[in-house]
């Protein structure tokens, strides 16, 4: 994943938890107030049913004002005549739980001779709940007014957050879900950052080679040139014990240098005009010989009439000879692998097929990853990083070209590239 990918995914996971935490934070405040206002009109409903209850008894009402609200759970009932406080109770009751306030309450009635308000009873609908019988003074005063009683809900905010269980259950639900977006977001640049580190380690290491691997193979060539080491069989085979191997590690490196070109985006292909016969010819002339020498065939058939492509004559000559090499090494008792191009419509069909150990259906998806190998049977018996298919995939990618693969464990395995 490159920087600009991580810098918008950044981006975008932001917004969208902003978004979502802001849509959220909206219908949360709108629910809340939706039930504030559920709850005061169904305070102000039992109360204005209590004052009519008193007016019932000889109590006379006020044309205006009968009502207000001092704090968010504190109300003051305007009552221009003495009442009783056991009568007030009773109808406080009645009307609050009428109104589907069974909720627990305090009231207390002004008394005017001292000017402070009478403490009345605290109403409990918990059962579990102490009773509380001592008298309490905190109920405030109301100076417009000269009889009048108070009901105060001490637990308004824990009603109000009751009746919004299943909003608040969706909100955590909502906060644990961003947080674990947020906590991937923190994952994946963790990752790229430790990902990069490894790739800087890989390539520096792999351009690090290449000075001894030059060194080494102008050496080997001195030595097999010589004449002296020419003349004696074993020096001339350990000369070529030692360019080989170096051969072998330079094909890696490069391998890897390519790879590390690739997913940096600075990876250009040089196209040029390509006969894909010819090019297909001079390979297998030089990789038959090692199916041979193994007891095995190598052959063709190209019968394409359009043999005319556009490609990179390197990394084309390059998959070519990783997909026949993998054929040759991931054999039964000996290889046989057979080279076939058709036509197909405006298209050439370059298929790569063997007889060989093939593929579990498990892992052929997996076999095109980088650095992936097959973890079973004799395929650990065969060394390599797991870049060949990849380096396959990525350079049919750059070019366009569809590659797919068919395989029957035990069977073969089958490579299509269309062109």
């Amino acid at each position: 994943m490159n920087d600009a990918t991580i810098r918008r995914v950044i981006v975008l996971g932001a917004l969208a938890i902003l978004g979502v935490l802001g849509v959220q934070s909206y219908w949360v405040v709108r629910t809340w107030n939706l039930q504030e206002k559920e709850f005061n009109d169904k305070v102000h409903i039992a109360l204005l049913n209590v004052a009519k209850d008193l007016e019932k008894l000889g109590s006379q009402l006020p044309t205006q004002g009968l009502i207000s609200q001092i704090s968010t759970n504190y109300y003051i009932v305007n009552i221009s005549d003495v009442f009783n406080a056991g009568t007030l109770e009773f109808y406080l009751r009645n009307q609050l739980e009428a109104a589907g306030l069974a909720e627990d309450f305090e009231y207390g009635i002004y008394d005017c001779s001292n000017n402070k308000m009478v403490y009345g009873n605290y109403i409990s609908y918990d059962p579990e709940k102490p009773i509380i019988d001592k008298q309490r003074d905190d109920l405030a005063t109301y100076d417009e007014y000269y009889y009048y009683f108070g009901v105060r809900f001490p637990n308004r905010t824990g009603y109000l957050l009751n009746s919004m269980n299943l909003t608040v259950l969706f909100s955590m639900i909502l906060l644990l879900t961003v947080s674990f977006f947020a906590y991937t977001l923190f994952i994946i640049l963790r990752q790229k950052r430790l990902s990069d580190m490894q790739k800087d380690f890989i390539n520096n290491m792999t351009h690090e080679f290449k000075t001894p691997i030059s060194t080494i193979k102008i050496s080997a060539n001195t030595f097999l040139n010589h004449p002296e080491i020419q003349s004696d069989d074993r020096l001339m085979r350990y000369a070529s014990i030692i360019n080989d191997q170096n051969n072998r590690l330079n094909s890696q490196v490069e391998k890897v240098l390519q790879i590390a070109r690739i997913e940096r985006d600075n990876f250009k292909l040089k196209k040029e005009p390509t006969d894909l016969h010819e090019l297909l010819e001079k390979v297998i002339g030089s990789t038959k010989l090692k199916a041979e020498e193994l007891g095995g065939t190598l052959t063709h058939s190209l019968t394409a009439q359009k043999t005319d492509i556009t490609a990179d004559r390197l990394h084309l000559t390059n998959i070519i000879h990783n997909l026949i090499d993998n054929a040759i090494k991931y054999h039964k008792e000996k290889p046989e692998i057979e080279i076939t191009t058709t036509d197909s419509e405006d298209k050439i069909h370059l298929k790569i097929a063997d007889k060989g150990i093939g593929i579990s259906k498990e892992q052929q998806g997996k076999v095109f990853q980088k650095f992936y190998r097959v973890p079973t049977g004799n395929v650990h018996n065969v060394k390599g990083f797991g870049l060949g298919l990849f380096y396959v995939k990525s350079i049919c990618q750059a070019h366009g070209w569809k590659l797919s693969l068919d395989s029957e464990e035990g069977e073969g395995t089958t490579i299509n590239i269309l062109i």
